[in-house]
């Protein structure tokens, strides 16, 4: 296997490729690793599921968005990664991939909130669960988001065309039906809570109101943490460059150009921060002569 053109198929994907790549690992490492340390992957993965107390959630913060990647399921992992693909194309079509991305996270961030805020609020959830998985919020905001804003847009279903807002309604409204009986009240919950999200986020957007703007700033700050910083410019100036006359390729450096060689290679040993200020406006007027 060339795990160069694997990099290579990464780096190039979009962002639904990336994420569904990044879960599927997961998925895979988790249910590895468990196996051959003998343990359950909820037990190995503990520190990264969203517990359903605030209490706990203040002492593993991370887990509001880490859960989001956690799956123990093939049908759990397989079906959010397919709504995930689907609806995602649509997002794609109109919005850049750091709106997707913004989409994602914080619907799965409101989602995984409101969770923890409807247990630790409701007598009748208290120890009904040992926490939540999976991307479900984060997948079901994509979903309402761009039903939301493109509403009259159709999909295919068994040769029947659905519009993209009645898909998301059918798909909400079961969730609010079934969150007393399903046995899984929690990952409702997160249904719900992403909806919202995806729901006002969408709203708002329509308004000229960017309410995602804040955390595209902090994925900004975050990809320059792992970006090289570049070298502090200066003028560019060329060695041994060719006059018009052939005679003076030949003739030895003079005196402007010698110091020119001095000043390059102080800078290359120190930096351009170690000039004088006689030398920087020595070097800044003979590149503009040059």
């Amino acid at each position: 296997m060339d795990t160069n053109s694997l990099k290579y198929q990464f780096k190039t994907s979009s962002i639904i490729i990336k994420l569904i790549a990044i879960n599927a690992v997961i998925f895979i490492g988790v249910r590895l690793l468990a196996f051959f340390m003998g343990m359950g992957p909820g037990q190995l993965v503990q520190w990264f599921i969203l517990p359903e107390n605030f209490g706990s959630v203040l002492l593993q913060p991370w887990s509001l968005l880490t859960y989001s990647f956690l799956h123990f399921g093939f049908f759990h992992i397989l079906f959010n990664m397919l709504w995930l693909y689907w609806f995602g194309r649509f997002i794609l079509n109109l919005f850049s991939e750091k709106r997707f991305l913004t989409i994602y996270l914080l619907g799965a961030l409101f989602g995984g909130l409101l969770y923890v805020t409807a247990y630790s609020v409701f007598p009748a959830l208290k120890g009904t669960t040992a926490g939540l998985i999976g991307a479900s919020g984060a997948v079901t905001a994509i979903m309402v988001f761009i039903a939301t804003y493109t509403p009259n847009a159709e999909v295919m279903v068994f040769r029947f065309r659905i519009k993209l807002w009645q898909i998301a309604l059918v798909l909400v409204l079961l969730d609010l039906v079934l969150l007393p009986s399903s046995g899984n009240a929690g990952g409702r919950l997160a249904h719900i809570g992403g909806a919202i999200f995806g729901f006002v986020y969408a709203q708002q957007l329509q308004k000229g109101n960017d309410i995602g703007k804040w955390f595209e700033n902090i994925i900004d700050w975050v990809e320059n943490l792992f970006t090289p910083r570049k070298k502090k410019p200066f003028t560019k100036v060329h060695r041994n460059k060719k006059t018009s006359k052939k005679s003076t390729s030949t003739e030895n450096k003079n005196d402007n150009q010698k110091k020119i060689d001095e000043i390059l290679d102080k800078i290359g040993k120190s930096g351009y921060d170690s000039l004088t200020k006689a030398e920087k406006d020595f070097l800044f007027k003979a590149g503009k002569d040059n």
